[in-house]
């Protein structure tokens, strides 16, 4: 196992330290008053203002071709043009992820290829017409235009009129020197006139606009919420492509697992129990060659070859158990996880509340989580004590193990961790690491029910 439990702790614990100055240094001001002057309020801004005229080309596309292709449809002509129109869609959509990438920082992954079973003009027609990700993008080009209008409108008069009022105090002699009035008017009829000229309105007037400003970037941040979710949603991958995409991700680790495993029990049948039944068989036949001429070492021969062969048989049992352990097959998860826990080298606590018992597949996985969550404990954690609690929510398998140590255990520094996420990603299980510095450290696996 790599170092999980306080390895690195210095390290990482400087620089948090040196993290949380830096964040102090920036963040003197309140939120409200720093959002107008951040680069990410200004680059969500610059999204929103380019949205409108790619939004102006995006429908003004999809609306002619589709239009014209559609019209054409009693000809032949029409199926090559709405098959245009759709791979057009999904260009434009590239563009709208770059977009999306370098303003919003949303990153969202290509969606699936077209599945062409022949080659040629008609297979990519078809292809792209019964592509569900062609018709996502048509309907992306289609909503998007209205709602750039919208958020475009919103964006710039809440910025213009905010700094405009802002700045008031700094512009308002124009009027007086230039337009021949007081001051901005607030209000007029063939009557009278309300102008802000004296000094109180003119700081009633920035008052307003520093609201608007500090108001503006997160009206702005709501209007781009909005976009991320119709990139994500009509641009990125399908579910059942996404899904897919997992399951390969999950085959791949599940292959390179089982043949890590296959190659540690090789290595350890080679170089122990295989190594001691070879030197056994050689020790019996010095003793056998010896029997007749000098018994008395002969019998010591045959004494320390018993020997071996118990440990050989100790070694291929430890192995066995690595594999999979008759306790667990036999009496289940309590027992296995009872007999892991008396090995390790801190006292240890364990629950299971479990009315039935999981598939064997679940259940194997189980054990060997807590087996190297309790090996970590015993290598790294400096601890006293631990706990291990078991127990079932609806169609979740949950496992808790915990420990008073020293904490610092990170699922990105070391392969121990990380390994064991993998593994129960393969399943769809979930690993959750809860460890500070200075402990206490509390890792929660969640792993599907299988009964």
């Amino acid at each position: 196992m790599a170092t999980e439990y306080g390895h690195g702790y210095g390290h990482r614990g400087g620089s948090r330290s040196d993290e949380a100055g830096a964040a102090g240094a920036r963040h003197r001001l309140p939120a409200p008053l720093r959002a107008p002057f951040e680069a990410r309020t200004w680059r969500e801004f610059g999204y929103v203002l380019l949205g409108l005229p790619l939004g102006i080309l995006m429908f003004t596309f999809a609306v002619t071709m589709v239009s014209l292709g559609a019209g054409l449809l009693i000809t032949f002509l029409g199926v090559p043009v709405l098959a245009a129109a759709l791979a057009g869609c999904r260009g434009l959509g590239s563009l709208e992820r770059a977009r999306a990438r370098g303003l919003l920082g949303v990153e969202v992954a290509e969606p699936e290829p077209l599945r062409m079973k022949k080659h040629g003009a008609m297979a990519w027609m078809g292809a792209v017409l019964k592509s569900g990700t062609s018709w996502r993008h048509l309907l992306y080009a289609v909503v998007q235009f209205p709602w750039s209008v919208f958020s475009f409108v919103v964006a710039v008069n809440f910025w213009v009129y905010g700094w405009a009022l802002l700045t008031y105090p700094l512009w308002f002699w124009v009027f007086p020197m230039y337009g021949g009035q007081d001051g901005l008017q607030l209000y007029g009829d063939s009557t009278h006139s309300i102008y802000l000229d004296n000094p109180f309105e003119i700081t009633v007037t920035a008052l307003v606009g520093a609201l608007f400003t500090m108001a503006t970037p997160w009206i702005v941040r709501a209007l781009t919420t909005v976009d991320r979710v119709m990139v994500r949603g009509l641009l990125g991958p399908s579910r059942l492509a996404t899904r897919v995409v997992e399951l390969e991700s999950d085959r791949g680790v599940v292959v390179d697992t089982a043949a890590a495993d296959l190659r540690r029990i090789e290595r350890d049948l080679h170089d122990g129990a295989q190594a001691r039944l070879v030197a056994l068989a050689m020790d019996l036949g010095l003793a056998k060659e010896k029997l007749t001429e000098d018994p008395e070492a002969a019998a010591r021969m045959v004494d320390e070859a018993h020997g071996e062969v118990k440990t050989a048989l100790q070694e291929l049992r430890d192995l066995a158990r690595g594999i999979h352990p008759a306790v667990l097959t036999d009496r289940g998860l309590d027992a296995a996880l009872s007999a892991v826990a008396s090995r390790c080298t801190v006292p240890v606590r364990v629950e299971v509340d479990l009315a039935a018992r999981p598939a064997p597949a679940i259940e194997g996985i189980a054990y060997f989580t807590v087996s190297e969550l309790l090996q970590n404990i015993s290598k790294h954690a400096r601890a006293t004590r631990a706990t291990v609690d078991v127990w079932r929510v609806e169609n979740r398998l949950m496992i808790q193990v915990g420990d008073d140590g020293v904490g610092g255990a990170d699922v990105n520094e070391g392969s121990g961790l990380a390994g064991l996420t993998e593994r129960l990603d393969a399943v769809d299980g979930i690993l959750v690491v809860d460890s500070p510095p200075a402990g206490p450290t509390r890792i929660t696996a969640e792993l599907p029910w299988r009964g």
